[in-house]
């Protein structure tokens, strides 16, 4: 009877894996998801419900598609509904887009529907991975590649670089290419704004908030604003000066949607 209790005590849970097993997998993962997608179909800068939802539709499509983010997590402003509440908003028709990715949400009032944000962010999260969508988090953007004309892909580093002062720190970043560049970074426009740097378009920011115009024309203005490159989200309401919508996030959904099917088309025009 003791000899069956010290068994059972000895009894081990786990597999034995060595510590350098453990560092070795996500090295060669890391590796491996960077070394495929250095050169992708589509790059997309930013995480949020815009760049998830465009990152997600062209993989249903069939595209390679990475998505760089410079926060650790993803999801972006879609965690929380305005004022550090989380319940998120959408109007209809934008609640078909919680129908197709399975989110349970109330209505709130006649065209108005709420869920918690960690719910709709985490599913839309899974959703785009569970579609082939690859990520680099705490990948910050740097500038665009440039070639003939138009957009080829992006300059990017590890985020905690731009964290350091220059005098201590010298890494250069690196380049990653594709057929087209989605900027869905939200307020901060950053590929367009590399653009605007060097006179090639204008950006505008956008204007005080009016929810029924803003979201309607940031899903109207998505669309290239240079050749290669696709603006989505809040990047549309910066560029083009639009109202903005605050804590509701159908417009977010609807231009990642519409983003991704302007990129296709586009993809094709290329004949690649």
């Amino acid at each position: 009877m003791q000899e069956a209790v010290r068994a059972e005590k000895q009894k081990k849970i786990f597999t034995n894996v060595s510590e350098v097993e453990i560092t070795r997998a996500i090295a060669n993962e890391f590796n491996s998801v960077l070394i495929d997608r250095a050169d992708s179909d589509v790059i997309i800068i930013g995480a949020g419900p815009s760049g998830l939802t465009a990152g997600r539709e062209l993989a249903l499509m069939g595209f390679r598609v990475l998505i760089i983010e410079q926060n650790n997590y993803l999801g972006g402003g879609y965690w929380l509904g305005g004022y550090m509440m989380n319940p998120v908003t959408v109007r209809e028709p934008a609640q078909k887009i919680w129908d197709e990715l399975g989110i349970p949400y109330k209505k709130a009032s006649d065209g108005l529907y709420i869920t918690p944000g960690p719910h709709a962010a985490s599913k839309l999260i899974a959703a785009a991975c569970d579609a082939g969508v690859k990520f680099l988090n705490l990948t910050k953007f740097d500038d665009l590649v440039l070639k003939n004309g138009r957009v080829a892909g992006v300059v990017v580093n590890w985020m905690p670089v731009s964290a350091l002062p220059r005098n201590i720190t010298c890494v250069d970043p690196v380049a990653l290419e594709a057929k087209m560049v989605i900027d869905a970074s939200g307020h901060d426009s950053v590929a367009v704004k590399r653009l605007v740097d060097r006179k090639l378009v204008d950006w505008k920011g956008m204007d005080p908030m009016w929810v029924d115009q803003g979201e309607d024309a940031v899903v109207e203005k998505t669309g290239e604003v240079f050749p290669g490159l696709v603006i989505a989200g809040m990047t549309v309401t910066e560029t083009h000066g639009l109202a903005r919508m605050g804590p509701t996030f159908g417009a977010m959904l609807f231009s990642g949607k519409k983003a991704a099917e302007i990129t296709a088309a586009k993809i094709k025009a290329l004949g690649k």
